[in-house]
């Protein structure tokens, strides 16, 4: 494997970096916006599904028990 000197290397470090495209603001508040809110979906629908599969084993257990 070929070896550079450090130079070399922060001279292609710097270029590499200079080619990332980094988010807007606007474009990171809506990622996060958009996060929070599936969040919330998801807590909302797993826990529905929780009270229901509850409720149906409370039923099931109450006509064998």
């Amino acid at each position: 494997m070929a070896r550079t000197n450090p130079l070399q290397f922060i001279q292609q470090t710097r270029a590499e970096v200079s080619k990332i495209v980094w988010p807007t603001r606007r474009e990171v508040l809506l990622t996060t916006v958009m996060v929070f809110i599936m969040a919330a979906l998801f807590a909302a629908f797993f826990s529905v599904v929780d009270i229901l599969i509850r409720m149906g084993l409370e039923t099931i257990l109450t006509m064998f028990g």
